[in-house]
């Protein structure tokens, strides 16, 4: 009966190995239908997956994508900035047919990109184009306030005055409550909250006296800007009567341009003639 036992015995392991092993496969069989149909990413033909062209760079910008492994390679560590700034001598040191290679593709990517877009928008519905300009639109203005932030940054205007609150929050923002940055500030605003009025009055005070600094420093710094001919940067409730005879005065500028350039124009007409 041993025999027996042990054919019986190996008989129904071989066949719960061959169960295990067609579930495994089919298992695995499942698992790559699976990842095939929900994993791999579906390509479809409307605009609303692939999204609209990206612009191409620049001759400048291809060159610094070419270059920067180059330098990254001889230099380990070293930091973008100084990438850039390796990569734009290198270009300034080139001549202008050694960048014509790159400005040549530059300007065929630009006509591929019109193609492109055009290609795109006679795919877009209505409300879908009114969508892309809106965001374009954006996109415009928030440009538009960086550069004008940047440029004031750079004239000196100087800096807006602060609330109460503000200064209370810049004073006490290291020992406050919370691990990230929202935490902290949820719980100073928390805290001034449950402050007293007698409290506060502290921080009032430094609000006003800062006021009367910002109010002192940005007339000072508008009729700065009217003296350099830049009176659109004054605001008109400030400086109403500097910023219109400033505007009248380049007004009047340009005209007598204007008439100097036609008497000029005239006197040549009139000098061609009498030869």
């Amino acid at each position: 009966m041993a025999p027996f036992g042990l054919m019986t015995a190996g008989a129904s392991w071989l066949a719960k190995s061959f169960s295990v092993f067609s579930c495994t496969s089919t298992l695995a069989r499942c698992s790559s239908v699976l990842s095939a149909t929900y994993i791999t990413p579906v390509k479809y033909l409307s605009s609303q997956a692939s999204g609209p062209p990206k612009k191409p760079e620049n001759g400048y910008l291809r060159f610094v994508l070419q270059q920067r492994p180059d330098i990254t390679r001889h230099f380990p560590g070293i930091k973008p900035a100084e990438i850039i700034r390796k990569v734009a001598g290198q270009w300034r040191m080139l001549t202008p047919e050694q960048k014509k290679p790159f400005d040549e593709a530059a300007q065929r990517a630009r006509e591929q990109f019109k193609v492109d877009q055009q290609r795109y928008q006679a795919l877009l519905t209505t409300e879908q184009f009114q969508q892309e300009t809106q965001k374009k639109k954006q996109r415009l203005a928030k440009r538009r306030s960086t550069i004008r932030k940047r440029e004031l940054n750079t004239l000196g205007k100087p800096k807006r005055n602060r609330t109460p609150v503000n200064i209370f929050v810049s004073e006490h923002y290291a020992e406050a409550r919370g691990l990230t940055p929202q935490d902290k500030l949820k719980s100073l605003v928390q805290d001034w909250r449950i402050r007293s009025l007698h409290q506060k009055q502290i921080y009032t005070q430094l609000a006003q006296d800062d006021k009367i600094r910002y109010n002192n420093e940005i007339r000072s710094w508008e009729e700065h800007m009217v003296e350099i001919g830049r009176p659109d940067l004054v605001r008109e409730k400030i400086l109403p009567t500097k910023r219109k005879s400033a505007a009248k005065a380049q007004t009047i500028k340009k005209g007598t341009k204007k008439v100097i350039d036609t008497v000029k124009k005239a006197t040549a007409s009139k000098t061609v003639r009498s030869k």
